[in-house]
């Protein structure tokens, strides 16, 4: 297609500066999952933006911190293999950050290695005086020789439109890889059983959201009795120990509830048909370092 630009761009990040919030606005589609809580994102995201002269597909990453399990060492090599077969890198940083700390210094070193085209976003802008911004500025230009600077508030969708525009700069000419209403390549089973790990991580006290898992058991497309379609889904939400099994369900159920209830409204907002949702708690102890449910979040190269 005559001056048509495609390409593949990895957002990299620490963890909890915004890089699903970030996806998000991009493609103006509820794909990744958001909560003000570290190490949201657990897979790589595809999300795809078509526009009229353009398709971008996104890859968010799980955010960079310090592994304790195997499921910790998947998700910072999930991160960084992302980055070698890309277009162009989004290096998203915090605002608020006063210097390049370990978690930045380790992306930078990793960028410099890769040796890609990348963008350096400056998120949460609205939370900062401009000196600030301006002295953020000066010390990651010294760094690296990055192809714009772009300050934004993903929250507030604040400059994402220059954003993407900087982007399709930086982007080469290229085909078409997905159809124009193709928005995210998750599945409907990927995407309910993140979508009730948001509610819990939302919901729940500090101590129990990452020690949870969810499987979605049974995923089923049935009628209403008034004949109308309906997703029948059965999850099951796996935790570590037998006290937050109790924390999870709640008294009398209620944060079960509630949990079922905030994922069911979204799902049906997603899906566009009514949702049926059936959740359970067990104890798994060990699942962090189980081989067959870490398998799931490795990356296909």
């Amino acid at each position: 297609m005559e001056n048509f630009k495609s390409g593949f761009v990895t957002i990299l990040g620490r963890t909890n500066v915004g890089k699903s919030t970030l996806l998000n606005s991009l493609i103006g589609e509820k794909i990744a999952i958001m909560a003000n809580k570290p190490q949201t994102t657990r897979t790589q995201i595809k999300g795809i933006l078509n526009r009229e002269n353009s398709q971008i597909i996104f890859l968010d990453t799980p955010g960079i911190h310090k592994p304790k399990t195997k499921l910790s060492n998947i998700m910072i090599q999930t991160a960084f293999e992302s980055a070698k077969d890309v277009d162009l890198i989004l290096f998203i940083i915090d605002a608020t950050s006063k210097e390049i700390g370990k978690g930045d210094s380790l992306i930078l070193e990793k960028i410099k290695e890769a040796k890609k085209k990348t963008i350096l976003v400056i998120n949460k802008i609205d939370l900062v005086k401009k000196e600030e911004l301006l002295k953020l500025i000066e010390l990651y230009s010294k760094e690296y020789e990055f192809e714009a600077i772009v300050p934004i508030s993903a929250i507030n969708k604040e400059k994402i439109e220059e954003l993407i525009e900087e982007i399709e700069k930086a982007l080469d000419y290229g085909p078409k890889y997905y159809d124009d209403e193709t928005y995210t390549d998750q599945t409907i089973r990927m995407i309910t059983e993140e979508t009730i790990r948001e509610k819990a991580l939302k919901l729940l006290d500090d101590e129990v959201p990452h020690g949870i898992y969810v499987e979605v058991e049974k995923l089923k497309k049935g009628k209403t009795m008034d004949n109308k379609p309906i997703f029948n889904i059965e999850a099951t939400i796996f935790c570590q120990r037998e006290s937050h099994k109790g924390i999870i369900i709640g008294k009398n159920g209620n944060k079960l509830k509630q949990i079922g209830t905030y994922a069911r409204e979204d799902l049906e907002k997603m899906l566009g048909e009514k949702v049926n949702l059936r959740t359970w708690v067990k104890v798994r102890k060990d699942w962090q370092d189980e081989e067959l449910i870490v398998k799931k979040f490795k990356i296909d190269n």
